[in-house]
């Protein structure tokens, strides 16, 4: 088969919606809601941006470049083995996996457990050995994802949405009220950070050789036909999850007279006990669960294939035991301590891999030259450690001079930085270039 029908391209965009909207997807958007209030629209709008338009733009940026090892050997064959290996610990066993597995109890089994046993470590230790199981049994057979995904999780997970907003219908939860904070004065650019913080991009990065595999198990061997399909897969994924944002922003917007929340996660309980009475929080738990765990599926085969082809001797199905048995492990720290390790790490390596991407999608535009990839990926990558450096370990001695730098309260004072390592490594690969051709053409 060197095609695929709209069915199979539909079910492998199901997958990668799937391995996407994790915990922290349904967090963020009702948060932003009840914040922005009125003014949820424009919220949302930046969210959406940020959130679907980076995931989408990642899997273009790991289709047109061919995988993300290939990418990343732009800047240098050393960064090319480091980086990576960095993104994949990081957003499979050393962080994001067993977060996943560890929030998926605290939301799916906790509130239902008596106090003294919710916070007993025993409870936790034999959930996670039941998630993880399945984590491990899902994860053996990656050609049947997309099945699995396309046919039973996420077709139940957009049911249960689906439920609770048209419940939101018939049952208004209350009215839109005054944005507060970021959301009344820029309403866009605080929806756009917010988006930010889901990390999909990373998960763009990782996901990529999953969906390319995918593809090609369905007898698509040529590359620019895998490219094609990869991309269809991001838009479809890009539509599912912009749609879903819109009806979580939406539940968190109207949920202001409910009550104040410190999170997304309390929004929802308040909308679910508002909608369905106690058993609300039952159905919020089957929610949590099934994203929790379609995303821990979807990181464990894609780390598993990954360090199956980077490090000889070990087979794939062996990484799939060794990852979801370090996973479980982990998860067993407790979500906040997890937390406390993540937040840090991820912030450091986020930008590196948003400025790849933008990378990847410019490469015929800026020429390939290497000295573009090479100074915007260092400029990037040494402010980015050094500011997590700043927040973690100095407590933010640094920040007077960080603050000089446009946008930096914003979150984002990297961006000028990459912005001038692009300007500045282009003209130097356009001065080189024709000494380059010039040296060729003695040497011959």
């Amino acid at each position: 088969m060197n095609t695929l029908s709209r069915k199979e391209i539909m079910l492998v965009s199901l997958m990668l919606f799937s391995m996407f909207f994790g915990a922290g997807n349904l967090i963020f958007p009702p948060f932003l809601g009840q914040a922005a209030g009125e003014n949820v629209i424009l919220s949302l709008i930046g969210f959406i941006v940020s959130a679907v338009g980076l995931p989408i733009l990642g899997v273009a940026a790991i289709a047109k470049a061919g995988s993300f090892e290939i990418l990343a050997g732009r800047v240098h064959p050393l960064f090319a083995l480091i980086f990576p290996f960095i993104i994949y610990v990081s957003i499979g066993p050393g962080l994001a996996i067993p977060r996943a597995g560890s929030l998926a109890f605290e939301m799916g089994i906790a509130p239902f457990l008596p106090g003294n046993l919710a916070a007993n470590p025993f409870s936790l230790l034999l959930y996670t050995i039941v998630f993880f199981g399945l984590v491990f049994w899902f994860s053996m057979s990656p050609s049947k994802l997309v099945n699995r995904f396309g046919k039973l999780l996420t077709p139940l997970l957009l049911s249960l949405i689906a439920l609770i907003f048209v419940k939101s219908l018939i049952t208004p939860i209350g009215s839109f009220e005054a944005p507060s904070g970021n959301y009344a004065a820029s309403p866009v650019f605080a929806g756009f950070l917010d988006g930010y913080l889901t990390m999909d991009a990373l998960a763009a990065l990782v996901f990529g050789i999953v969906i390319a595999n995918t593809v090609r198990s369905k007898g698509v061997e040529d590359s620019k036909k895998v490219s094609l399909y990869m991309i269809y897969a991001g838009i479809g994924a890009g539509l599912l999850l912009t749609t879903i944002y819109c009806i979580l922003g939406f539940l968190g917007a109207a949920s202001g007279g409910l009550g104040e929340a410190e999170n997304g996660a309390q929004i929802l309980t308040n909308v679910m006990n508002s909608l369905f009475g106690q058993s609300g929080a039952v159905l919020l738990g089957v929610i949590f669960t099934l994203a929790c765990l379609c995303v821990c599926i979807g990181l464990v085969i894609s780390c598993s294939q990954y360090f199956a082809s980077t490090i000889s001797g070990i087979s794939y199905k062996m990484w799939v035991t060794i990852l979801s048995l370090l996973s479980m492990g982990i998860a067993n720290l407790g979500l906040t301590q997890i937390l406390q390790v993540s937040v840090p790490i991820l912030g450091a390596i986020y930008p590196v891999a948003i400025v790849l991407i933008a990378l990847a999608l410019l490469h015929n535009v800026l020429k390939g030259y290497s000295s573009v990839y090479v100074l915007t990926v260092a400029l990037v990558g040494i402010f980015s450690v050094a500011d997590m450096i700043n927040q973690t370990f100095l407590s933010n001695a640094w920040s007077e001079v960080f603050m000089k730098l446009p946008l930096y309260e914003q979150g984002v004072g990297w961006l000028v930085l990459g912005i001038i390592g692009i300007i500045v490594g282009y003209l130097i690969g356009k001065i080189n270039s024709p000494r380059n051709e010039r040296n060729t053409r003695e040497a011959a």
